[in-house]
């Protein structure tokens, strides 16, 4: 076995103990040196030193590492692995008995729909969804609830989370950006009251009365939250097709220096979008879900997320390339126009 798929094997593995990316290069990161400090980490791992010190303390619940936040500056020791490994089995041992006293009731289930009628709970799961996502936010708030989620939304915003954000009731177009602009990559404002909604990852979403976040929602006022991919992206259409043009445009964020890697198809295209505007030629180097790569000159550019919008429908992102074989398009996941399907994005000047 070579050395790159014994690492890749070792990050699939830590992935399904419920680490994050982040955490897996964090961890990885303080597991080679032994002893590290918060900065060091986050120079190796190219995260936030903030984010470092969540991001240890996640570890260290696991068992994984020891931080001496007394010391100055705090460092994070890796506990050894012949350790950490029996904590974690010990871990799955304790669980053993639920598990196989349930394993008979278990069937399986549909996706998980709920109605949501506290405020309490719509901001739990609103928060807790930011915190978990690992590619894409996309909320829609009353700007008086806008500071209940505005801690997590920066979080995940410095972690490299592609947020948009709409603030509804706003109607100050001429404020100042600093707001909002740290928490989200495009930001944008609509005067009227709005629902609130939220969809990550396009996995799972919440809709509902913009009064149940406030605590001021009237009987029959409630939310609805989904965990299934085609439900949370029906959230997700709903969003961009009607609520997102109808608004105005207030904070786009700069485009991402040259040559850079997006994980997520949507993020390529804003950024490719946002170069393009600006009147620099790319090339992309696309890796496809059927393990082909694409490559060649960005020739156009379909997207609904900046003005100004060039798709030709609310969902549909895409990139054209100039290839050998000619002009082919590239959409992100689930496409069906496309030539292709792009689970992988490098962009370089061309």
């Amino acid at each position: 076995m070579t050395e790159p798929s014994r690492a890749d094997d070792l990050r699939e593995e830590l992935g399904a103990f419920g680490l994050s990316d982040t955490e897996i290069d964090a961890y990885l990161t303080i597991l080679s040196t032994g002893e590290t400090t918060t900065r060091e980490v986050s120079e190796e791992s190219d995260v936030t030193q903030r984010a470092v010190y969540s991001i240890a303390e996640r570890l260290e619940d696991r068992g994984l590492v020891r931080v001496n936040d007394h010391a100055s500056p705090t460092t994070i020791r890796a506990v050894p692995p012949d350790e950490a490994i029996a904590t974690l089995s010990k871990r799955l041992e304790s669980i053993r008995p639920v598990l196989e006293a349930r394993y008979t009731e278990t069937a399986p289930k549909a996706p998980e729909i709920q109605i949501v009628k506290s405020r309490e709970t719509v901001l739990k799961r609103f928060r807790n969804a930011i915190a978990d996502a690992d590619h894409e936010i996309v909320v829609a708030i009353p700007h008086d609830v806008y500071p209940e989620i505005e801690p997590e939304l920066r979080a995940a915003h410095e972690d490299g989370t592609l947020v948009f954000l709409l603030i509804g009731e706003l109607d100050d177009a001429g404020g100042s950006q600093r707001t909002f602009s740290d928490a989200a990559d495009v930001v944008r404002q609509w005067g009227a009251d709005l629902p609130f909604l939220y969809a990550v990852d396009d996995e799972v979403s919440m809709i509902g009365d913009s009064g149940l976040p406030r605590g001021t929602h009237e009987a029959g006022e409630n939310a609805v939250f989904v965990s299934e991919s085609n439900l949370a992206g029906a959230v997700f259409g709903l969003y961009l097709g009607t609520y997102w043009p109808a608004s105005t445009e207030r904070y786009v964020t700069d485009p991402d220096p040259l040559p850079n890697h997006y994980d997520w198809f949507r993020t390529a295209v804003l950024h490719a979008f946002l170069h393009d505007r600006n009147g620099r030629e790319l090339w992309a180097d696309v890796e496809t879900v059927d393990g082909e790569r694409v490559s060649g000159r960005v020739s156009r550019i379909r997207q609904p997320f900046v003005e100004p919008a060039t798709s030709e429908f609310a969902l549909e992102n895409s990139l054209f390339l100039e290839t050998e074989e000619g002009e082919v398009s590239i959409g992100g996941s689930g496409t069906f126009l496309e030539d292709y399907e792009g689970i992988a994005v490098t962009l370089r000047s061309a």
